[in-house]
C-alpha cells in the first residue's frame, strides 16, 4: 500500500514538473538568469537539472499533502502496535 501511494505522488509530480519545465524554459533563457545580482553559475543544461528537480520536489509536496487530506481518520489515527502492546491513548484497530 505504501508504494502504491508513494508512486500516486511521485508519478503526477513528475509529469506536473515535465510540463512545468517546458513552459518556463519556453520563455526563459536559462544563462539570462541571476540569483542576488550574480549570472548563475551552471550551464543551461545544469540550469534544466536543477528547475526540473525543484518543480519535482514542489510537486510532491503538493501531491503529498493531497494525499494525505484523502486518507480517512482511521487512516490517519489507527495505531500501528499488536493489541497487546498499546499505550493507553492508542485506540484498538476496530474503532474510529
Amino acid at each position: 500500500m505504501l508504494s502504491q501511494r508513494m508512486m500516486w505522488i511521485a508519478w503526477p509530480a513528475f509529469l506536473v514538473a515535465c510540463v512545468l519545465e517546458a513552459l518556463v524554459f519556453a520563455m526563459v533563457d536559462p544563462q539570462d538568469l541571476h540569483w542576488f545580482g550574480q549570472p548563475i553559475a551552471l550551464s543551461r543544461q545544469g540550469v534544466y537539472t536543477v528547475a526540473f528537480f525543484l518543480f519535482w520536489g514542489i510537486a510532491m509536496v503538493s501531491s503529498g499533502l493531497t494525499t494525505l487530506l484523502a486518507m480517512s481518520p482511521f487512516e490517519v489515527n489507527r495505531c500501528p502496535l499488536p493489541d497487546n502492546d498499546r499505550p493507553d491513548g492508542c485506540p484498538k484497530q476496530g474503532s474510529c
